[in-house]
């Protein structure tokens, strides 16, 4: 019985899941052909509440694109792939207090905000570094106009994503 409803419960899970990817694709499938552009599925991944890293994204489009690569990828190709990332909550996004524990390395002095020098530092010379393109997207949405900086508690607080 407990099964039973461990399978139903599943299916009424894979069925909205389904509706939340097909809804995100057709956000992107300007031709209405269910096909997208390849370089649009991080995006949609993101969309979707997951946080790939760039590697993880790079692994994930190459498992659903063809074997062939033509720059598109097809919905009947993408839909099994992100419904399953979903099912087993793959890439979940760093929770708050982590991301509040990181700033604060980068942050000795407590301050509680980073300069833009030093944010850009960070971004663009340790671990997996920014593009230009990522970096100038952050900045637009963390800096602070009057101080040019990061107070980063206001920050992950606006980018944490809620997931109830």
């Amino acid at each position: 019985m407990a099964d039973d409803r461990d399978r139903e419960g599943t299916e009424i899970a894979v069925a909205e899941f389904h509706k939340k990817i097909k809804e995100a694709f057709e956000v992107f499938d300007h031709e209405s052909n269910n096909t997208v552009d390849v370089r649009e599925i991080g995006t949609i991944i993101r969309s979707l509440g997951c946080c790939p890293s760039e590697g993880e994204l790079h692994d994930l489009i190459a498992e659903v694109e063809e074997e062939e690569p033509t720059g598109y990828i097809r919905f009947e190709k993408f839909l099994p792939v992100m419904t399953e990332v979903l099912l087993e909550r793959r890439y979940r996004p760093i929770p708050e207090d982590i991301l509040h524990r990181a700033f604060e390395v980068l942050d000795p002095a407590k301050r509680g905000f980073l300069s833009k020098e030093e944010l850009i530092k960070y971004m663009t010379e340790a671990g997996e570094p920014f593009s230009r393109e990522e970096m100038e997207e952050m900045l637009s949405a963390a800096i602070d106009p009057e101080s040019n900086s990061v107070h980063y508690k206001d920050y992950i607080t606006m980018m944490v994503i809620d997931e109830n």
